[in-house]
């Protein structure tokens, strides 16, 4: 193994201690969750990928030969978990992923493998250390999920996969725009937009296209986060979604549309929010999707508040409510507190009250 090699495998091993660590708090449920979002610790990462990207496991039996065949394993295992984080949120099954994570698959990139198997072995890695950061995230785990995607942007970096990277970018470009710095998620949609090669995920590259507008949404930039959007919808028309990584399949209609419609919500353009969020949610139902569900027909119900229809608005709100109640989910819970912002000023309407009372009964959210 020649010496950057083994520089590049240490420097591996140092981020698969640091997220070890960070599992062992968050399954003991210690201090580290309730971990301050840094928003200068993002620049680093970011900017280190970019140039990167532009530039047998020891068990308790003893050591054994790792190959594609338990690579595979560890894949399919991500799926099963993306998929219940799609369907059931952040909150559902985070705790088995991060014990599933530390007892089989960190073990073995703390030892050196044949160069192919070695490769994989970090995507493997990577794809399930985002998904615990995203399932943080949406639990209501900034700090932690922070913690877990700048580690997972290192393995990425290791595995050679650029378009891994560039989606750990798109997920770090979300939780800070949701946090309040859309300059700083601008910054991070376009670090990733740069990394990707021609053709290596066109769902990516739609996901960072809208990611991009969403910030620029935020930053008021009307007619540059249109042109996002609509460069989003171009990409994504192209998608084949037979050719892209498993880790990009929850990049699909409901998603790319709904993520549009939070841009013209936050735009206050009530035409085009309705356009994608109906979009967004009538594909979520036929999918069983109560967590993107709940978010777009939120973004239906600001819709109505534009044009001042309280009572369309509230109605729609207490679908948000029902199917928040079916997630566990911190992003659909945030989502209801903020309808119920919105509606205070039509507290005495009897459509409003009885929204605010199913917020109480399923949710335990007073108005």
């Amino acid at each position: 193994m020649s010496r950057s090699m083994v520089l590049e495998h240490r420097r591996v091993v140092q981020a698969v201690e640091t997220i070890i660590d960070l599992g062992r708090a968050d399954v003991m449920r210690r201090s580290i969750l309730k971990a301050p979002f840094v928003l200068a610790a993002l620049g680093a990462p970011s900017r280190d990928w970019l140039i990167a990207a532009l530039g047998g496991t020891a068990s308790e039996r003893g050591p054994r030969q790792v190959g594609m065949a338990q690579i595979a394993g560890i894949r399919e295992m991500f799926a099963l978990f993306q998929e219940m984080d799609v369907m059931r949120g952040g909150g559902h099954a985070r705790t088995a992923l991060v014990e599933y994570m530390n007892s089989y698959v960190f073990p073995l990139l703390k030892r050196s493998h044949e160069a192919p198997v070695q490769q994989a072995l970090y995507e493997a890695a990577a794809e399930q250390a985002y998904l615990v950061g995203w399932m943080a995230y949406d639990d209501g785990g900034h700090g932690l999920a922070q913690r877990y995607l700048i580690q997972t942007l290192r393995l990425a970096e290791a595995s050679k996969n650029t378009a891994l990277g560039a989606h750990v970018l798109a997920g770090m470009s979300d939780q800070a725009n949701l946090l309040g710095h859309p300059h700083e998620a601008l910054m991070l949609a376009r670090a990733g937009r740069q990394g990707l090669r021609d053709n290596e995920s066109p769902a990516c590259l739609a996901d960072l296209h809208v990611l991009e507008g969403r910030a620029l949404a935020v930053l008021g930039d009307a007619k540059g986060a249109a042109a996002s959007v609509a460069d989003a919808e171009r990409v994504f028309s192209h998608v084949d979604r037979d050719s892209e990584p498993e880790w990009a399949r929850f990049i699909d209609a409901p998603y790319i549309f709904g993520e549009a419609a939070h841009c013209f919500r936050d735009l206050a353009q009530a035409t085009q929010i309705e356009r994608f969020a109906q979009e967004s949610a009538d594909a979520a139902r036929r999918q069983g999707r109560a967590r993107r569900g709940a978010l777009s027909h939120a973004a239906l119900a600001i819709s109505d508040l534009t044009r001042d229809d309280v009572d369309s608005a509230a109605a729609k709100s207490v679908e948000v409510v029902q199917l928040a109640a079916a997630v566990n989910s911190s992003r659909c819970i945030e989502t209801v507190r903020d309808l119920q912002q919105r509606l205070k000023p039509y507290a005495g309407l009897p459509e409003v009250q009885h929204f605010n009372a199913q917020a109480s009964a399923l949710l335990g959210l007073a108005a």
